[in-house]
């Protein structure tokens, strides 16, 4: 047993997360090139280098440099195994980011340095501080003209609503940017602008006369003016209350030109948890634990194109996974057996034999996996905390080749499983209706049903506000309000009750006049 403990240690799971154009995938592309994991870094928006980013492999990622689905990726690093979690940025994709943020044990979120915190940065910080999950910032893009540096430290700790302990201090932007003095191992680290190679490191005082060799004497000047006055304001890094996330380490640098970005993960291999104890509906589930535990948090159809392949994601919870062993499926009662299960390297992955709590691993699918189910040694657990939120945009989808309904069926079916966007069925007219967050998911839909089902579809418009899911201890009432409400009454894919509301006015009625039913945002209830 002694062994999987160490083994357990060792494992760093995180996410990292950014508004749009951060820098949140370049940084990710960086943290693999040292681990060694790839070789040469590929750019998110470059026609001169034909090497896209490894982390977006879907075609429609990388035509539109953005990325949309989480990708996973694991390397090792300096006797450490990372996980790393490279999460859409896009808010049309919130849903799916909200899930991810439930398999990992901490996060890294990526600031740009002359937009500051964005919206979507404050959202899914809220997520991190509900979970108490540990965070470390990397303020991006030091390349480029930014902020004063203490601007931005307090406008995170005003729109995060997190302490923050900076761990390196940069010396200028934009043209005039030199390097940064690392706080957190006392040296400076001059800027040479390089998208592949490491920048040098000078051990230096700095009150050496070497000083002004590397910087003007101004830029010196006002380091150790910065240095003296980050002392009296910001305490020193406390290990201890980062990991209770009330305090969060911030980082200066530029991804794309791998400047600042070894400092972040040597310092984040020391001090980011290992995998913590994750709590189930009937317990707390200890990563150390020997029997294994995990739950699947999502659902990718189609990584492979040319095999018709879903592929459900495990975040293992205790214990040790091992391939070919019976697992009982919680949800459906039965064991089953994976002779495949793989890992990843973004699209890459190998089949492994084992894997330790605090991995994530691929299952192949074959439509006995939703997000969520638990998978276990045998207890009979539920891990919560799995929501999908109500839509605010909606579409009737209609097939737009009767040759290809087979085709199409299975494509929405495959999608809806992934969470891409969900599905609810009018009981009133048997048409489907297709809700998401945003409008780029329809284009999404489309597209990967017509390139990877070969099935196309048609959008018609529907005129609705909500989806609520809808819940009574009152039978009768409940069939009562179906009744009256009939017409915008659908299923959900896992058939139950959902009311579509057609505007917020009739919403609020509706709740005032049925005072009995209960109307749920999200479907966890």
């Amino acid at each position: 047993m002694q062994y999987n403990q160490a083994e357990i240690s060792r494992r760093r799971t995180f996410a990292i997360i950014a508004h749009p154009d951060a820098g949140k995938t370049t940084l990710t592309e960086k943290l693999l090139l040292f681990g060694g994991a790839i070789h040469v870094a590929g750019a998110v928006k470059s026609n001169k280098i034909k090497k896209t980013a490894t982390s977006d492999w879907m075609e429609i990622e990388k035509q539109r440099g953005i990325s949309v689905a989480t990708s996973v990726m694991g390397f090792n690093y300096e006797g450490y195994k990372i996980n790393i979690l490279d999460t859409p940025g896009h808010q049309d994709f919130a849903e799916d980011t909200y899930r991810t943020l439930t398999a990992v044990d901490s996060v890294i979120i990526v600031i740009d340095g002359a937009r500051g915190v964005e919206q979507q940065t404050k959202r899914l910080m809220e997520v991190c501080r509900m979970r108490k999950t540990p965070v470390i910032v990397f303020v991006n893009k030091m390349d480029r003209e930014s902020q004063d540096p203490f601007d931005l430290l307090d406008e995170i700790e005003e729109e995060l609503q997190i302490k923050v302990t900076p761990l390196s201090w940069p010396i200028d932007s934009g043209e005039r940017f030199k390097g940064v003095y690392n706080i957190y191992e006392k040296g400076l680290d001059i800027y040479t602008p390089n998208k592949q190679k490491i920048s040098e490191r000078v051990e230096l005082d700095l009150d050496s006369a070497q000083l002004t060799e590397y910087i003007s004497e101004a830029q010196a000047k006002k380091l150790k003016d910065d240095l003296e006055l980050i002392n009296e304001v910001y305490p020193s890094l406390d290990t201890e209350r980062y990991l209770n996330a009330e305090v969060a380490p911030v980082f200066f640098g530029s991804a794309l030109n791998t400047f600042g970005v070894k400092e972040l993960l040597d310092c984040f291999v020391r001090i980011a948890p290992a995998p913590r104890v994750t709590q189930a509906e009937e317990r707390a589930v200890d990563p150390y634990e020997e029997p294994f535990t995990g739950f699947i948090f999502k659902i990718h159809a189609n990584m492979d194109p040319n095999h018709r392949s879903c592929i459900a994601f495990v975040k293992i919870c205790s214990g040790q996974f091992e391939r070919n062993t019976n697992y009982k499926h919680v949800r459906l009662g039965k064991n089953l057996k994976f002779s495949s299960p793989t890992a990843f390297m973004a699209q890459k992955k190998e089949i492994v034999d084992n894997a330790f709590a605090g991995d994530i691993i691929g299952l192949p699918d074959t439509g006995n996996f939703k997000i969520g189910d638990t998978l276990t040694s045998g207890e009979n657990l539920h891990f919560k905390g799995l929501p999908s939120f109500s839509p605010e945009m909606f579409k009737y989808i209609e097939n737009a080749d009767p040759m290809k309904a087979k085709q199409l069926q299975k494509g929405i079916d495959q999608l809806m499983d992934e969470g891409v966007a969900q599905l609810f069925t009018s009981t009133f007219n048997g048409r489907k209706i297709i809700g998401t967050v945003g409008q780029l998911q329809f284009e999404v839909i489309e597209y990967r049903l017509l390139h990877e089902y070969q099935a196309q579809c048609r959008w018609e418009p529907v005129s609705l506000y909500k989806a609520c899911w809808i819940s009574s201890d009152n039978q009768a009432a409940l069939e009562d309000f179906k009744r009256r409400k009939a017409q915008y009454m659908a299923v959900d894919i896992h058939g139950r009750d959902v009311y579509m509301a057609d505007s917020g006015y009739l919403l609020n009625m509706a709740r005032q006049d049925f005072p009995e039913i209960e109307f749920h945002f999200t479907s966890e209830f």
